[in-house]
């Protein structure tokens, strides 16, 4: 049995607001393939949200690297994956406790 993906509201309003910046800083395409990567990395996560490691930040939280820039954080239990944030690396990482905690 496959786990269903639950975004938390900050998961979606930072995924929106990342794919905003993806289209009007670099183009629809850099988007779209962004889009595919993080789709892949969450069914993966879907059938296997071990195969990441622990996030050294918040106990009980893992962290999936999608792409060099954006690092999904999540747990997970039997029936679902909840994404607690996408997190853009190049902001201050002091920013990533605060949304996390």
């Amino acid at each position: 049995m496959s786990r269903k993906i639950v975004l938390s509201k900050r998961a979606s309003k930072n995924l929106e607001k990342l794919l905003e910046y993806l289209e009007t800083k670099w183009s629809k395409r850099v988007k779209d393939n962004f889009i595919k990567k993080l789709d892949r990395s969450l069914q993966i996560l879907k059938d296997k949200p071990d195969s990441s490691p622990k996030s050294g930040i918040v106990k009980g939280l893992c962290r999936c690297v999608v792409t060099k820039q954006t690092t999904v954080f999540y747990k997970f239990d039997s029936k679902n994956l909840y994404v607690v944030t996408i997190f853009d690396t190049r902001q201050n990482p002091d920013k990533l406790k605060k949304e996390i905690k």
